[in-house]
This record gives C-alpha cells, structure tokens and sequence, in this order.
C-alpha cells in the first residue's frame, strides 16, 4: 500500500515537472513615455522686484544725562506723546547752585573793584596794568558763572522734540550716570522705510519714486511709500544697494515689510516657464523638450521669476514644445506619448 502511495505521488511530480511556466510580461524600455507639454509663446510679464525693509521713526533718541548725579524729579508719562521741551528728569543740583551763588558774590566784589580802579585810573591815582588785573577779574568770575550754570542746565533732562516716550528705565531716587538710558523718545507721525536692493536693480529705485509697501502681521496691509534718499555706495558684503524711503500709514517702527519695486521700462515680452520643468543641475539648468516624438534636454539660461514661474532668457525659442509633467520617467532620447498640448498656461503670478 505504501508503495503504491509513493509511486502515485512521483507520478504528479513528474507531470508537474513537464507543464511550461506562464510567460512573465517584461519592462520595455523602448515603449513610449506618456508625458503632457505646453507650447512656447512670448508673454507681457509686469515685472514687481520684492525686497525686505524695516520701519523707523523719522527722529530717535535715546535720552541720557550729560553729568551724574540723584534724580529729584521724575516726570515720564510711559506711551504718551510730550512736546518739544518738557521737563522729564531733574538731577540734584544743590551743590552747583551753592557754587553759583558764591560765584555771584564774588563777581560782584569783583565789579565794585573795577569800577572803582577804573576811577582811580581816570585821575592817575592807579597805572593801566592795576585796572587791567581787575577788569581781568571780573571777567574770570563771569566765565565761572556761565560754566557753573551750564552743569546746572545739564541737571535737566527735557524732551528736545515732540514725540512719543517709551518705557521708562529709572526711578525717583535714584543715582544715574551718564551711560544710563531714561527713556526713548521717537516721532511715529513720520515714518520711514530702509530697505535694500540687488544691484542688478539699481536703476528700479530714484529720488521720488513710488514704491508698494505691504506690512506683515495680523492686520496685513499695503502702503504707498517714496524714495527720499539713496546711499552714494553699494555695501561691498552684499552688493546691495540701500534706499530710503518715507511712508505714512500705521505701522510699528521696526516693523519687518516687503516692498515691491516695478520695473516700468521694461515693457519686452519674456519666454516664461513653470518653475518645475527646471532641472537643475550643478553647473547648468536643463528644460526637456519634444523633437520628432522625442524627449531632447536642453541647456538654458534664466532670469526673472515669480512665485510659479522663471523666465528664459536663453535656449528656447517661441513654438517650443516643453514638457510639463511625466519629466521623472524621461530620459534624453526617449520616445513620446503626448497627453495634453497645453497653452497660454498663467504662470505669471
């Protein structure tokens, strides 16, 4: 019974043995690749240069005093705007107006004894060089008066133009020297914006030219600002040029913006492209494109972009067939299917 079993099972095996495998399809690499291309045509491309600024106020200052000395007066409204000239801090000047009143009594002894000796000097009582020792005097004891009274008008710290405090730094009582900061005080009515630019766009910005200016945070908005000044030099570091500009509108000084800079003048049609036909590559940028039914890569050059697209400046020509999509399973010399033709494609925004 065993062998019967055994010699059953050999006899499967050996007609298992003779039946053919199924035929397994095979990848062929001469089969044509599916891809979608969009015709070549010169577009009118508004160019808008975008650039990085920050936000200043017209006139800033740090406010510190010009001797030491203890603070007696303390007057700084945090936030509020002040006039040109209002008191904010007063040091202790006790000691500097001691001095001035002595100062004051000497000098008048002093003038007493000139008018005196210039009397004397009118009858010969005294010679020239006595008169002059007196009249020297007096004149000593008045420059002495005006410096003590120069270190008593340092004591005071006035606002010196109008415009908004920031926070205050000090307290009352206490003793301040003069690498202490009181407060700041900046004009926000008038606002200005440096920003700098690219050397290749230079000839973008002139004296009183307009400019766009967008602000960034919660309630984003846009401003129209005007170049005022121009840096004679560009910054050798970056080889940016840096501009002014003078803005009205609520913004924050410091505040980060983009400003947007039209290139008027240039008014020629450009080959525009998606950004993501570029293939870049260490030395060269390539775009594929359709010859005679085959993928053909193509060296070219780029200049202008936008958020979507790069223009071509060299390499394609008007009725160029770019292919778009499908770039991944191409390669130079492969045969073509085309999907879709497309054109007039927007990729200028």
């Amino acid at each position: 019974m065993r062998n019967l079993i055994l010699i059953t099972l050999l006899g499967v095996l050996a007609i298992g043995c003779k039946e053919k495998p199924k035929s397994i399809d095979k990848f062929d690499p001469n089969a044509a690749v599916s891809v979608d291309i969009s015709i070549i045509s010169n577009q009118s491309v508004p160019k808008l240069i975008e650039v990085n600024g920050s936000v200043i106020s017209s006139d800033f200052v740090e406010l510190r005093p010009e001797i030491n000395g203890r603070v007696t007066f303390l007057q700084i409204p945090e936030g509020k705007v002040v006039s040109a000239g209002t008191v904010l801090v007063k040091l202790n000047d006790a000691d500097l107006q001691a001095q001035l009143e002595k100062i004051k009594v000497q000098l008048e002894l002093a003038q007493t004894n000139e008018q005196r000796n210039k009397q004397l000097l009118s009858i010969k009582g005294i010679n020239q060089s006595d008169y002059d020792v007196s009249l020297q005097q007096v004149k000593s004891y008045k420059a002495d008066m005006a410096y003590t009274q120069s270190l008593i008008d340092k004591t005071v710290i006035k606002a010196p133009f109008s415009g908004q405090l920031g926070l205050r730094q000090i307290s009352l009582g206490a003793f301040i020297n003069t690498a202490t900061t009181v407060v700041t005080l900046q004009k926000t009515d008038d606002l200005k914006i440096d920003f700098t630019v690219p050397e290749l766009h230079k000839n973008l910005v002139k004296v009183g030219t307009k400019v766009l200016v967008e602000s960034i945070g919660e309630e984003a908005s846009k401003f129209e600002a005007t170049i005022v000044a121009i840096e004679p030099q560009i910054i050798a570091s970056s080889r940016n040029l840096k501009v002014r500009a003078t803005v009205k509108g609520k913004l924050l000084p410091g505040s980060f913006t983009k400003i947007y800079l039209s290139d008027l003048d240039d008014k020629a049609s450009s080959i525009m492209v998606p950004s993501n036909v570029i293939i870049p590559d260490s030395k060269t940028k390539q775009i594929v494109v359709v010859k005679n039914g085959q993928a053909k890569f193509i060296n070219v050059e780029t200049g202008y972009r936008t958020q979507t697209a790069v223009e071509i400046t060299k390499g394609l020509q008007v009725g160029d067939s770019v292919v778009v999509a499908g770039m991944l399973f191409v390669k130079d010399g492969s045969k073509l299917k085309i999907g879709k033709a497309l054109s007039n494609i927007d990729i200028t925004k």
